[in-house]
């Protein structure tokens, strides 16, 4: 597969070339995803808040949280959120957009910060393009106090075999034409498809969180698979 650096990371996940492929699409990012997910991005996001279950005087910590929109809306909770991401171009774009959160530039693989320093940590939509997700998953337990919580959100695999083969269908050709047309940066997003369909299924997901150090490993499903939330607590 060919590189296009700045424009476009490869499956690879090089985190240079990843963080710089945010960087080129942070203008128009919260819009073009809204709209490609039918604004039902905001129904995700708020999901995430509520499976966590912050309180007022929780720490948590929002990982890949680009543009700290995902941050702002956990904020609602009472809790201190603390948004982390490896892309400058995304903060700086959340901070020209009046986003008000602790902002720390970090990669997943190995965050700035002490050992159970948090409550909570969530990522979402960001592990797919961590390049070593096993490695990020037991990075969170060890900033995560015991008893703590996890929440990943991520595209996954819609389970009903007719609908997953329309979504497929609209992900590989529809979606880098509707990006094309908002999009700051539209070659950045012909990675998202692809990212998408390597994606591990539920189930083994979960199974993988479990190894990293999490207990009672659950998963939800969003819009008939479309998104899964998968919750555990840190052992």
């Amino acid at each position: 597969m060919t590189e296009q650096h700045g424009t476009r990371a490869t499956l690879d996940k090089k985190p240079r070339e990843v963080a710089a492929m945010f960087d080129d699409i942070a203008e128009r990012y919260d819009l073009t995803n809204t709209v490609i997910a039918m604004g039902q991005d905001r129904l995700w996001r708020r999901a995430t808040r509520r499976a966590l279950g912050l309180q007022p005087g929780d720490r948590c910590l929002d990982v890949a949280a680009g543009t700290a929109v995902s941050t702002v809306e956990l904020a609602r909770s009472g809790a201190e959120v603390v948004a982390c991401d490896f892309s400058l171009g995304m903060l700086r774009r959340g901070q020209r957009a009046g986003r008000t959160a602790p902002r720390v530039a970090g990669d997943a693989m190995a965050l700035p910060f002490a050992d159970h320093s948090f409550d909570a940590v969530t990522i979402t939509f960001g592990l797919r393009n961590v390049s070593d997700i096993d490695a990020a998953i037991a990075e969170f337990a060890r900033v995560t106090r015991p008893g703590g919580r996890l929440v990943i959100c991520e595209f996954s695999h819609p389970t009903f075999r007719p609908f997953r083969v329309v979504y497929e269908e609209y992900l590989v050709r529809a979606l880098p034409i509707v990006a094309g047309r908002i999009g700051s940066n539209p070659a950045g997003y012909e990675y998202l498809p692809e990212s998408v369909q390597a994606w591990p299924e539920q189930a083994d997901l979960a199974t993988r969180i479990g190894a990293a150090g999490w207990t009672d490993v659950a998963w939800r499903n969003l819009s008939g698979g479309i998104v899964a939330l998968h919750r555990a607590t840190r052992r």
